[in-house]
């Protein structure tokens, strides 16, 4: 069976002066390796591996060349035109391959490049999605505490930021850690919070509390310094007062607070923090 978006070893069944027709185990079911793709000595018989996809006549069509991605993988791939019905993506092949639009997370534009899946669509041809969310691996080799970098691919109000970590493993920084102005496509550094019954993992962008202090702490004081010396409100504040002009949490921002009036370098005011 030849099979579409997949590497296989095909045996040549007939050579033509336009290249060679391959099969598998039925020499019925044929498909074309054009001249430009023949390794030299091919003959009758000779076993090839190759790459199936379809022309632009949407024939089925086997090449040698390698493609950047292929059936159910998760990879980055460069926008090289936006049309009416979706995005054009360099895959590596002479014909490029289509990201719908209702395949997008997001807008996407020429020259950028976004993390994709392939998939076979319901006209039976070669697609790719930005939802990547089924095709990525459970199996990472990371454990608590690691250190790990990823592609921000979906984000969600309800559950935070969906994460592919290495591009190819499935992870989510829970909206509870979620710090700054994150966006699909981000490429994110993050530590290793747990690993759950199903191998996805559970990350964070920030470091433990004790280590996080100081650099909070130091965050925290050029504010004030940015606000002419007087930060107009205090810890006390709602907590989504805090997480949006300090980027932490209350608790957080308490800690980094305390650090600072420990080393004498701030007062609190019932209103304000100043600095001394």
């Amino acid at each position: 069976m030849i099979k579409l978006g997949e590497k296989q070893v095909l045996k040549v069944v007939k050579k033509v002066d336009f290249g060679v027709y391959l099969a598998d185990t039925d020499p019925e079911e044929k498909v074309l390796l054009p001249n430009k793709q023949v390794p030299e000595g091919t003959e009758v018989g000779s076993k090839i591996e190759v790459f199936i996809y379809r022309d632009s006549d949407d024939r089925l069509i086997a090449t040698t060349n390698e493609p950047k991605i292929m059936l159910g993988d998760v990879r980055m791939l460069k926008v090289k035109d936006v049309a009416r019905i979706g995005a054009f993506m360099d895959w590596g092949l002479e014909k490029d391959v289509l990201l719908p639009f209702k395949e997008q997370t997001r807008k996407v534009k020429p020259g950028e490049e976004v993390l994709c899946a392939m998939y076979i669509d319901k006209s039976n041809r070669l697609c790719v999605t930005m939802n990547v969310y089924q095709y990525l691996l459970t199996n990472s080799p990371y454990g608590k505490d690691d250190k790990v970098k990823g592609t921000v691919y979906e984000m969600s109000d309800n559950f935070g930021a969906f994460v592919a970590v290495d591009d190819i493993y499935s992870g989510l920084i829970p909206k509870k850690e979620l710090y700054g102005n994150i966006q699909i496509g981000d490429q994110v550094t993050a530590r290793v919070v747990s690993v759950k019954d199903d191998g996805k993992l559970n990350l964070s962008i920030r470091e433990k509390a004790y280590l996080q202090m100081d650099t909070d702490a130091q965050k925290v004081f050029s504010m004030i310094e940015q606000c002419g010396g007087k930060l107009p409100f205090t810890d006390k504040a709602s907590p989504e007062l805090i997480r949006d002009k300090a980027g932490m949490s209350k608790n957080e921002f308490k800690r980094a607070v305390g650090r600072l009036l420990k080393e004498g370098k701030i007062e609190i005011k019932p209103d304000s923090i100043v600095k001394k």
